[in-house]
């Protein structure tokens, strides 16, 4: 007799647990929404809108340039971890691909500066792979001086010039 009673205080809790029950509109919400001309009332459960991280603009996915000091092609440590976190959502997102573009500053012959951008673009493409990405969905090029972001002759334009940009198509 004592198993049959619990048996069914437990059946009822999970019975309880497991009924999704609507409250019913009371006089005062629907004197509130007189302005409505529907005679049924539908209950609907809140949207849920996800946004998408690459156009969030507080996401570490909204920094989408590596860059570099002078001559030096290998990645930064205080990029290596927006490029880790652009390998996960491609690993995460294997429709996105992206396209590498590597640029120098105007300093060098424009062979190095070419070869010197392919080598950027190339080394954040290695690491993309490495933290999870296909290397179908990546596409490298160099530029090298030939986009500038900026167009002064200093090291405050040259600095902005030295990067690899990550741009998703």
């Amino acid at each position: 007799m004592k198993r049959l009673l619990i048996s069914v205080a437990l059946l009822s809790l999970l019975a309880a647990c497991s009924s999704n029950k609507t409250k019913a509109p009371t006089e005062d919400s629907m004197s509130s929404n007189t302005k409505s001309s529907s005679t049924t009332s539908q209950v609907t459960a809140p949207s849920r809108t996800t946004v998408d991280p690459l156009s969030d603009s507080t996401s570490i996915l909204a920094k989408r340039s590596v860059y570099y000091p002078t001559d030096v092609d290998t990645i930064q440590n205080s990029d290596k971890r927006v490029v880790r976190a652009h390998a996960s959502y491609l690993s995460e997102h294997p429709n996105r691909n992206v396209r590498l573009e590597g640029n120098a500053d105007e300093r060098g012959s424009n062979e190095y500066n070419l070869a010197l951008g392919q080598r950027r673009a190339d080394g954040v493409k290695k690491m993309l792979e490495l933290g999870g990405a296909n290397a179908n969905q990546l596409d490298s090029v160099s530029y090298g001086e030939e986009k500038p972001r900026g167009t002064a002759h200093n090291e405050n334009s040259w600095s902005q010039n030295r990067r690899t940009d990550i741009n998703y198509r």
